[in-house]
């Protein structure tokens, strides 16, 4: 089955790691064959990877860009998600960490990175829930 890729105009996406930019129009792509394939809004930098969900997600991207990296970042994305795991209580963020790393176990890493992503609103709360009490703790000290 085909997958059918609408771009804006100047829309940059990942095939297989190269970096393609659409032109001045809007243009739809139509693959024929399997490939790993992201949308410039789904890439994140290196840079980026600033937090534990972030470096999770970064370490499955990589694998999915190039499956050849598997052995390189499999090591990493364990570790980052056995710690991240073992720091939540919350059953529906466990349960969606379990689905991530059965899907990258079964080398299935855009499925990872899409429910890695949905993550990310998590963990900002908490993240946003701990700066304001390590501001107030460092004020009233």
């Amino acid at each position: 089955m085909a997958l059918k890729i609408t771009l804006k105009p100047g829309e940059k996406f990942v095939i297989n790691g190269a970096v393609v930019v659409n032109a001045d129009r809007r243009t739809s792509l139509l693959i024929q064959n399997k490939v790993a394939i992201l949308r410039e809004k789904d890439v994140m930098l290196p840079s980026e990877a600033n937090t534990p969900v972030k470096r999770i997600y970064f370490d499955v991207m990589m694998m999915y860009l190039d499956d050849t990296a598997h052995d390189q970042y499999m090591p990493a994305f364990t570790q980052r998600m056995t710690e991240f795991m073992e720091a939540i209580t919350n059953r529906e963020a466990l349960q969606k960490c379990v689905s991530v790393a059965e899907d990258v176990n079964a080398r299935r890493y855009y499925n990872a990175l899409m429910t890695c992503k949905k993550l990310l609103p998590f963990e900002k709360e908490r993240l946003e829930y701990v700066a304001p009490r390590a501001s107030l703790s460092a004020a009233s000290r």
